[in-house]
């Protein structure tokens, strides 16, 4: 009797604790770089997918920056232990492109019979996050971004300036900048991600291509084309306003937008996506206006290229995580949550739904400046070397920028110095990734 009585609980414990392990949600890490109000809505949309699709557990995980993200994530595929998801930001393209470690976002949604159209995200998007040879969508855009202008309406006012006239040359910044300096303002201006902005987003913004072969969508065989007269022209402006305490270095990454919201920076340049953390803890009147571009520049403002990020899905996971991943980015691309995504953020729209639901909704009457990172995007048609860039290493190339212009700021080298030798260190970057693809 005892036996039979000692069976029966164990068979019961048994069944209880099958019965828990078949009912936990599969877990689907996501490693990401996004923090402070940006962290706060991926997690809440994390959680709102896990709320409806209870099989599945999104797991957020903050890998630190853009670079610190891409490589936890290339160092865990090394050492077999992948997430399931990782953002990766838009120069780290062509790096994941060449991986054998991914599993190409058209190809999953195939093989899990997951119903997501290609068509519904904006083209110019689409297309850069397309592979050439079989003109499917290799990574799920999530999000995207162009460099934008801020300025803080009130510091203008201060300075005697027109508060709801942004400057549109850098030549009319460079003039704002005096003006605030005299007014008292300890930084009159100051600039995030320097390599991205000032000179790969100001090569396209006047119409100038960052390198050969249409910026490496071409050919990996490419070469860096951000040394001619335009680029240095500008970088010695850079220089000069530096030296004139006119325009601030405060770091390599997105140091400045904290220096905007606290109010210490009147004018910034950084991602469209820094609206977020702006609008939640900036207490003053701030405008957002497009990126100045250089006076006397043939065919100038031409258009922004892609910035930002997307989502890639990686090997060795299970069949039921690549459901829920599935399942999860087509969640991300829902009209609603894209469209949300967009409004709460400052990046752009992924789809065409999501963009005419806010306009239908008169988000963009009622916040004007929410509009100036799309309009960027799609001022004029794209020339072939402005829909954005796909060069190899551009991450190492990146780093090699931030030391030449450091050196600028610094006063070591000249602009035209500075800029010969990061082309010719990130050719030599550009030549051993082609080695290694060809």
């Amino acid at each position: 009797m005892l036996r039979t009585s000692l069976h029966r609980s164990l068979l019961g414990l048994c069944l209880v604790t099958l019965s828990s392990y078949a009912s936990d949600p599969v877990d689907i890490p996501f490693w990401h770089s996004m923090e402070g109000e940006l962290g706060t809505e991926v997690n809440s949309l994390a959680q709102r997918f896990n709320q409806t699709h209870s099989q599945y557990h999104i797991s957020p995980v903050y890998k630190g920056d853009y670079s610190q993200s891409l490589a936890s994530g290339i160092a865990a595929i090394r050492a077999g232990h992948p997430p399931a998801l990782l953002q990766v930001y838009e120069v780290g393209t062509a790096t994941m492109m060449a991986s054998h470690a991914i599993v190409p976002a058209w190809q999953l949604f195939g093989q899990t019979k997951t119903p997501v159209d290609e068509k519904q995200f904006v083209p110019a998007i689409l297309s850069y996050y397309s592979d050439a040879k079989t003109g499917h969508m290799i990574a799920e855009p999530f999000n995207s971004s162009t460099p934008v202008l801020y300025f803080n309406k009130d510091a203008f006012k201060h300075a005697g300036l027109d508060p709801n006239k942004a400057p549109t040359t850098w030549q009319e910044l460079e003039t704002d900048a005096i003006a605030l300096k005299k007014a008292g303002q300890t930084c009159s201006y100051s600039s995030g991600w320097q390599g991205w902005i000032q000179l790969e987003e100001f090569s396209a913004w006047n119409g100038l291509p960052v390198a050969t072969a249409n910026n490496g969508f071409d050919s990996t065989d490419a070469r860096l084309l951000f040394n001619g007269p335009l680029q240095v022209q500008h970088i010695e402006q850079l220089a000069r306003m530096k030296n004139a305490g006119t325009f601030s270095y405060l770091g390599r990454t997105d140091e400045p937008t904290k220096a905007f919201y606290s109010g210490e920076c009147a004018m910034i340049t950084a991602s469209s996506g820094s609206l977020a953390d702006i609008k939640h803890s900036a207490k003053f009147d701030y405008g957002v206006a497009p990126m100045p571009y250089q006076q006397g520049a043939k065919d100038a403002p031409q258009n922004a290229m892609i910035g930002g990020a997307s989502l890639w899905v990686l090997k060795g996971q299970t069949p039921e995580a690549y459901q829920g991943v599935a399942e999860f980015l087509r969640f991300l691309a829902q009209p609603d949550i894209a469209a949300e995504w967009h409004q709460k953020t400052g990046y752009l729209p992924i789809t065409t739904a999501a963009y005419q639901q806010t306009k239908d909704a008169g988000f963009y009457s009622k916040n004007p400046g929410a509009q100036t990172a799309i309009k960027q995007m799609l001022n004029k048609d794209p020339l072939p070397y402005t829909k954005g860039l796909r060069l190899g290493n551009m991450p190492q190339i990146r780093t090699i920028v931030d030391e030449e212009l450091e050196s600028v700021w610094t006063g070591k080298k000249t602009a035209k110095e500075a800029l010969d030798s990061a082309v010719e260190r990130g050719n030599q970057q550009l030549q051993r990734f082609h080695q290694q693809v060809k």
